[in-house]
């Protein structure tokens, strides 16, 4: 084990990949209009090197930002994760995916190499697998729906999230007793309306008022739903409370809520029932902690959004095998199109959903995953 007192950071760097290929676009529910691309290779990873040799990686970030992290990490310790926070909240937050987040996740893969462990049992171990549920991209129609959740669970899958919001109420019930009836009781099903996209009072697509979201989620209650997803504005935090008071089916929500503050809000007030932060939003893997354990002080589950389909969401999955209170890891699996490993295909040996649902924790040191090389198209470095 390497001592952390002889670690010093030396240089960040910013690895942009090649594209292998241009697998498609996809519409997705929370963007009418939009595209959603999805490639084979592509993106980009941040690197910190030290001047022991050991090298973090993490999810890429804005190149603007390498200035203002470099002059704040270069000749630090890794290990000062807390202080690292700070200062670059400060300097160089940045936009969501985009920002620091992954500067965090990167320190913490240098600190599980330095100590010779993977992040899961850094952080307290439990389980070296853990289910996942294949977050669905597409609005779609109920038939195909129905059809892709039955070949689903035939794979083994064991659970599915249905993204809702069509024009009226009677469709998107329709889609849940359609999957329903394809799957039985083989798959627990999630529903997300998408209603907290944006702080305000718009959005592309459908806007619920709370009368929909009661009469919705009382219907979804009856149908054996897990959970139902952000179902009013963001910061409606009264409504949304009410709504969880007076349904039995979990609420669950917070993907675009940022700073620990905001999640003392939603717990104090019991406006969620599964805290869903995201570690690309927030501050990465040392705030996710925090929030992770505010969720289970609270008597809280708690399951991270994707992480953005690369390594922020090993990072996730790290996190969700420390975690009793976690019961799955989400994968943005829509396929063809949209499958899981389109997002894992920078990696030299990414792991995948078995025929039980559920998927590996990577155990070399840190993160426990490495980039493909022959990807690389260019560093970039200041």
């Amino acid at each position: 084990m390497q001592s952390s007192s002889r670690i010093k950071i030396t240089d960040i760097r910013l690895v942009r990949l090649r594209t292998v290929q241009e697998v498609g676009v996809l519409e997705p529910a929370w963007n009418p209009g939009g595209q959603m691309p999805f490639t084979v290779g592509g993106g980009s990873y941040v690197e910190i090197h030290t001047d022991s040799g050991l090298v973090g990686i993490g999810p890429g970030l804005d190149p603007a930002l390498l200035p203002a992290v470099k002059a704040q990490l270069v000749g630090q310790d890794p290990f000062d994760t807390e202080r690292h926070l700070a200062a670059l909240r400060y300097y160089a937050t940045g936009p969501a995916y985009r920002g620091s987040a992954g500067v965090d996740i990167a320190l913490w893969d240098l600190i599980g190499k330095a100590c010779g462990q993977p992040l899961y049992k850094l952080f307290g171990g439990g389980r070296d697998k853990v289910p996942a549920y294949a977050s669905m991209v597409l609005l779609s129609t109920p038939a195909e729906r129905a059809e892709l959740a039955a070949r689903l669970a035939d794979e083994g899958w064991q659970a599915i999230k249905l993204r809702l919001h069509h024009a009226t109420m009677a469709e998107d019930i329709e889609t849940v007793t359609r999957v329903r009836d394809a799957v039985g009781d083989r798959m627990a099903i999630m529903v997300d309306a998408n209603q907290a996209q944006s702080s305000g009072n718009w959005q592309p697509g459908v806007l619920w008022d709370y009368r929909r979201a009661l009469e919705t989620a009382r219907e979804l209650d009856r149908l054996g739903c897990y959970w139902l997803e952000e179902p009013l504005p963001r910061y409606a935090f009264k409504d949304l409370a009410r709504l969880n008071q007076a349904v039995a089916m979990p609420l669950a929500g917070g993907e675009n809520n940022r700073g620990i503050h905001e999640f003392v809000q939603m717990l104090e007030g019991n406006v969620y029932d599964i805290l869903q932060p995201e570690g690309m939003v927030g501050g990465g893997l040392t705030e996710l902690r925090k929030i992770g354990v505010l969720a289970e002080a609270f008597g809280k589950k708690c399951v991270p959004h994707h992480g953005g389909r690369g390594l922020g969401t090993i990072a996730h999955l790290h996190l969700v095998a420390s975690w009793p209170h976690a019961p799955y890891l989400e994968l943005l699996h829509d396929p063809p199109i949209g499958d899981y490993r389109h997002g894992f295909s920078i990696l030299l040996d990414p792991p995948v959903v078995d025929q039980e649902g559920l998927i590996a924790v990577p155990q070399k040191p840190g993160l426990g995953v490495e980039v493909n090389p022959d990807l690389v198209e260019e560093v970039i470095t200041v």
